[in-house]
């Protein structure tokens, strides 16, 4: 029975050490992310968000192909919309845009992926996994991106308060089973994006929501379960571009 527990604690202890390294936590978070770009050829756009931006950087590296031009980029991974410890918050890194430089016209970008899915790889404690035998997202899971919405309407208002005039807010699509078991993730997947939708639409800022569900399917995202592949970072930077040029 020693023996059964300590393995346990072991493979917990590795489940939640990958978790911190796979979503870029602490130091990671720099050096698994794209380089921070505070001089570009339009320094009115700037992308902040987590990893899904900030690993490969090739989100961004293709709606500058597509543009013609460079974007500032303050993306990190680990980042969270509600806390900084991990990583540089979304409204962090927003902050370090504006001290850069203040004249900010359209900010392209994600958050809140990482304050639902790093405690939901960990232990869980909000309940966002959905087990078979469980009818729907559970309510305490459901408070808790409530909770997210509210500080995701408050940023998009201070954004529109300092002068930015839009916003490009990107959702996030199913993940798979990689590393960890994250399938059940798909009702908080649904419950998340159907809040940043409705921040987006009940914010001053002019606000555009991109659902990336529709076209991620498994094989645009890479091993780890999570992160886009080459194909997926694709498909989100065509579904960004629609938006995003006829701002520029």
């Amino acid at each position: 029975m020693k023996n059964l527990k300590t393995t346990g604690t072991l493979r917990f202890l590795a489940a939640v050490g990958l978790s911190l390294a796979m979503t870029g936590c602490g130091q990671l978070g720099q050096l698994l992310s794209n380089d921070k770009v505070t001089e570009a050829d339009n320094n009115q756009v700037i992308f902040v968000g987590d990893s899904i931006f900030a690993l490969s950087g090739k989100i961004q590296d293709q709606l500058e192909a597509t543009a013609g031009q460079t974007f500032r980029r303050y993306t990190v991974s680990g980042a969270e919309l509600t806390g900084g410890f991990l990583a540089p918050s979304i409204p962090d890194q927003y902050a370090m845009a504006k001290a850069d430089n203040p004249d900010i016209k359209t900010l392209v970008g994600d958050a809140g992926g990482n304050d639902i899915l790093i405690p939901a790889i960990a232990l869980d404690p909000n309940n966002c996994k959905t087990d078979w035998y469980e009818r729907g997202l559970s309510a305490k899971c459901k408070a808790y991106i409530d909770d997210l919405y509210v500080a995701g309407v408050d940023f998009l208002n201070t954004l529109e308060e300092d002068g930015v005039e839009n916003g490009v807010l990107v959702g996030y699509y199913y993940v798979k089973n990689g590393f960890f078991r994250l399938k059940d993730m798909k009702e908080a997947v649904d419950y998340g994006d159907e809040i940043l939708a409705r921040a987006c639409e009940y914010t001053a800022l002019d606000c555009t929501f991109i659902d990336p569900r529709p076209v991620i399917v498994e094989k645009d995202i890479i091993w780890d379960g999570i992160h886009p592949a080459d194909s997926g970072s694709a498909k989100i930077a065509e579904l960004i571009w629609p938006a995003l040029q006829r701002l520029l």
